[in-house]
């Protein structure tokens, strides 16, 4: 969900942006005299001279006693959207927990930081990995896995992956008993400093 919201509002925000440096380019080059079209009535920049909102406007707009209510309530609730849209960004949400199907009908529960410790070990032997981080997300019936993986510096990134495929995350999915576990993997290399040769 929080993918789509993005998309929507990187689109509206362009949307937005474009139209309005279309606007102001188009007067400030003086567009329509130069190429000798004509604009709508309501456009808002007609020349190089033009401002969004003139003086007359403005007292106008200022001088009711709605304006300046309306115009800081509508602030504030853009500065709270963008908080919320902002910690939505931030917040990594973890599965406390993953159902497991015991098989008689009955739903066993696994602890996710026990599940993704067991992971992050498993991940940790593998050939060429220094360091392993994993985070458990989704549902609890339905989790996905981000994984970390620190290589080290002769690794074989390829190999890493593939070991983690074939062995990590098919254990966990027979471990858990899922039909499918979709990761999410990040490579990353250990920071050494350069060898000398001679």
């Amino acid at each position: 969900m929080l993918r789509a919201v993005n998309r929507i509002l990187l689109a509206l925000a362009g949307l937005v942006l474009l139209a309005l440096g279309a606007a102001v380019l188009t007067g400030a080059l003086d567009l329509q005299r130069h190429w000798g079209f004509t604009l709508p009535a309501a456009w808002p920049f007609d020349g190089p001279g033009d401002v969004l909102l003139g003086e007359a406007d403005r007292r106008g707009w200022s001088g009711r006693g709605w304006w300046w209510p309306a115009v800081i309530t509508a602030l504030a609730v853009l500065v709270l959207l963008s908080l919320w849209w902002l910690l939505a960004q931030m917040r990594r949400r973890r599965l406390r927990e993953v159902t497991v199907d015991s098989g008689d009908g009955a739903t066993v529960v696994v602890r996710g930081r026990a599940l993704e410790e067991a992971l992050a070990a498993e991940a940790r032997a593998l050939a060429g990995v220094d360091h392993a981080l994993v985070a458990l997300t989704g549902r609890r019936s339905a989790p996905a896995a981000r994984v970390v993986l620190t290589l080290a510096p002769h690794a074989r990134p390829a190999t890493a992956l593939r070991g983690l495929g074939a062995e990590v995350l098919r254990h966990a999915r027979t471990s858990v008993g899922l039909a499918r576990l979709p990761a999410e993997v990040r490579l990353r290399a250990v920071r050494h400093r350069a060898e000398r040769v001679g």
